[in-house]
C-alpha cells in the first residue's frame, strides 16, 4: 500500500498531519445511501476517513441507476447499503467500511444507543420527524450531526451540535501580529539602535518598515500627548511624515511603511472579549482543553499580556538587510516563546487546581493555541427541535419579504411543508403520475398552515415555487445531490479536523437561480 503521507500529499498541505490524523481516527455513520449520501461519503472516503458505517434498508431499483454512479444494472434487487459500501471500499482500502441493511427510522426508534459509537452522523433524505428525534439522540451522546437533503433542484445542509470550538480557524485575511502600535521593550530597544536619518543611502533603503513605523509612531505620540494618529486628517499627516523621510524615489521600504501604516492606527489590545468573558471560561474538572486554555489566556491578558494576546511570532516578508530581518525575526520569536511559556505554566496550574493531570494538555496543543489566540472561534448551534418549533419569527418574516432571500427561505419552508404533506397523504407532492393539480392545492394549504404555526400569518409563498416543488416530485437529481454532498463533506472535514470555521446556519441551495444562501433560523 502507498505510504499515506504520499497518498494524501495534496490535502496535507491544507490541514496538515494533525488534521489528517483526526480524519483517520474518525468514524462516520451515514443514514440512507442514495446519491446525496453516496456523494458525501465518497469525498470522505477519498480523504482517508477512519471508518464508515452505511445504514439503508432499501434494495436497488431501476430508478437508482439513473442518479447514482455507485450502483449498476447487475446490482438490481440487491441491498443498496451493501453495493455502495463495496464500491466505496474499492476507492480507498485504508478505510474500514461496513453496512447495516436496516431502515434508519427503525434504528432511531428502537436502538438510539447505536449512534453513540460514532464521531459524526450524516443523515440524508430523512423527514423532519426523524431528524428531530435523531438530533436529540446525537446531542445527548455528544455526537456531531450533519443533515443533508436534496429535493429536485433544491437542497439543504445543516450542522447540529451543542458547541464546536476552533483553534485553527485559518481566516483568509487577518492583520499580522506586529504590535507596531504597542511595542514591547525588546522591540523598542532594537528600533533605538537604528538611525532613520542615516546618511548612507544603502542603510536608509534597507531599514525594515517595522522599525520605521515603530520609531515614527513613537515620535508622533511624543508630540501628540501620547496618542497615535486617529481620524482622517491625522492619518494623512502621519503618512506625509513618512513620505518626507524618503531620500530617493525607489525606497521600497518606505513605500511598504506607508502601505502598512494602517497597522499603527489599528486599535490596541484584542478582540476576544466574547470568548474570554464566556461563562465556559470559568472552568471545572469537566471543562474541555479549549476552555482551560481560554482560562489561561484570560489570566495572561490581564497580567503579563497587558491587554494583549500572546505574540504569534512570525513576521511577513519585507525590504530589509538580511541582518536586520534576522534580528527582527529573533525578537518576535523570542517574545512568542516567552508568552507561550507563561500560558503553559498558567494552564498547568489551572489543571492542577481542578484536579486534573497538569500534563494532560500537550505542548503542541498549547503552542498552536498561543499562535492562533487571536483567531479562536466558538460555534454554537440551536437544536433542530428549537429551530422547527420556535423559529426566530422576525428573521423568517424579514427573509420572506427580502427579494434576495425569499426564494431560499421559500424552499426551506417548502421542504418542511412537503414532509407534513407526506405525513398526511403518504406520498410527496407530484411523486406519482396524475393528480398534480390536486397536489399543488394540497401543498399550498399545507404551506399556509405551516406559516401560521410558525407565527408568520398573512405571509405567503410564491405560486411558482409551490408549482416547482410539486414538479420536483421528491426526485434526487444526481447533479444537485453531488453539489449538496460536496458541501456536506466539506463541513464534515472542518468539524473533524477542527480547522476552518463550519457554517453557522441552514445552508439552502437554489438550483433554479444557481444561488447558495445561509439562513439564520
Amino acid at each position: 500500500m502507498a505510504e499515506p503521507k504520499v497518498k494524501y500529499d495534496r490535502q496535507l498541505r491544507i490541514w496538515g498531519d494533525q488534521g489528517q490524523a483526526a480524519l483517520e481516527k474518525a468514524s462516520i455513520c451515514l443514514l440512507n445511501c442514495g446519491p446525496t449520501g453516496s456523494e458525501t461519503l465518497k469525498n470522505l472516503v477519498l480523504g482517508g476517513i477512519g471508518s464508515i458505517t452505511i445504514v439503508d434498508g432499501t434494495k436497488i431499483e431501476e430508478g437508482d441507476l439513473g442518479n447514482n454512479f455507485m450502483v449498476d444494472e447487475s446490482s438490481i434487487g440487491q441491498s443498496k447499503a451493501k453495493c455502495v459500501c463495496a464500491f466505496l471500499q474499492e476507492l480507498n482500502d485504508a478505510v474500514k467500511a461496513k453496512f447495516i441493511e436496516e431502515y434508519p427510522e427503525a434504528l432511531i426508534e428502537t436502538r438510539p444507543w447505536f449512534f453513540s459509537q460514532f464521531t459524526l452522523v450524516v443523515a440524508t433524505q430523512l423527514v423532519e420527524e426523524w431528524i428531530v428525534k435523531l438530533d436529540n439522540i446525537c446531542r445527548n451522546a455528544n455526537v456531531i450531526l450533519v443533515v443533508a437533503r436534496s429535493y429536485g433542484l433544491t437542497g439543504l445542509v445543516r450542522i447540529s451540535l451543542k458547541e464546536h470550538t476552533v483553534i485553527e480557524s485559518k481566516p483568509d485575511h487577518f492583520l499580522d501580529d506586529l504590535r507596531l502600535n504597542n511595542p514591547w521593550p525588546e522591540l523598542r530597544r532594537f528600533a533605538e539602535t537604528i538611525d532613520l536619518n542615516a546618511s548612507d543611502p544603502v542603510a536608509h533603503k534597507h531599514t525594515p518598515y517595522v522599525v520605521i513605523l515603530v520609531k515614527m509612531a513613537e515620535e508622533w505620540a511624543k508630540s501628540h500627548g501620547g496618542s497615535l494618529p486617529s481620524g482622517r486628517e491625522e492619518k494623512k499627516a502621519f503618512k506625509d511624515l513618512l513620505k518626507a523621510k524618503m531620500i530617493a524615489m525607489d525606497e521600497d521600504n518606505y513605500k511598504e511603511a506607508i502601505e502598512a501604516s494602517f497597522k499603527v492606527f489599528a486599535p490596541r489590545g484584542i478582540n476576544l472579549k466574547q470568548i474570554v468573558d464566556d461563562s465556559c471560561a470559568e472552568v471545572d474538572s469537566n471543562s474541555s482543553d479549549f476552555w482551560i486554555l481560554v482560562a489561561a489566556l484570560k489570566e495572561f491578558i490581564v497580567n503579563e499580556g497587558g491587554g494583549e494576546a500572546p505574540m504569534e511570532g512570525s513576521i511577513p516578508d519585507m525590504t530589509s538587510s538580511t541582518e536586520h530581518y534576522v534580528n527582527l525575526q529573533n525578537i518576535y520569536q523570542a517574545k512568542a516563546e516567552a508568552d507561550f511559556k507563561i500560558i503553559e505554566e498558567r494552564a498547568r496550574n489551572i489543571l492542577k487546581k481542578i484536579g486534573r493531570d497538569p500534563n494532560s494538555i500537550s505542548k503542541t496543543t498549547i503552542k498552536s493555541f498561543c499562535k492562533n489566540a487571536r483567531k479562536l472561534r466558538v460555534c454554537r448551534y440551536r437544536s433542530l427541535a428549537d429551530e422547527f418549533n420556535s423559529p426566530i419569527v422576525p428573521e423568517l418574516q424579514k427573509n420572506l419579504t427580502d427579494e434576495d432571500f425569499s426564494v431560499a427561505v421559500g424552499f426551506y419552508l417548502l421542504l418542511r411543508a412537503v414532509d407534513r404533506f407526506a405525513a398526511n397523504y403518504n406520498s410527496f407532492p407530484g411523486q406519482f403520475d396524475g393528480g398534480i393539480d390536486e397536489d399543488i392545492s394540497r401543498l399550498k394549504t399545507t404551506a399556509v398552515s405551516l406559516l401560521s404555526d410558525l407565527g408568520c400569518n398573512g405571509l405567503t409563498l410564491s405560486e411558482d415555487l409551490i408549482n416547482e416543488m410539486c414538479r420536483f416530485g421528491a426526485a434526487e437529481l444526481h447533479v444537485v445531490a453531488a453539489f449538496i454532498g460536496g458541501i456536506a463533506s466539506q463541513e464534515v472535514i472542518k468539524l473533524i479536523t477542527r480547522q476552518f470555521v463550519p457554517m453557522s446556519g441552514t445552508f439552502v441551495f437554489n438550483g433554479i437561480d444557481h444561488k447558495s444562501q445561509l439562513l439564520s433560523l
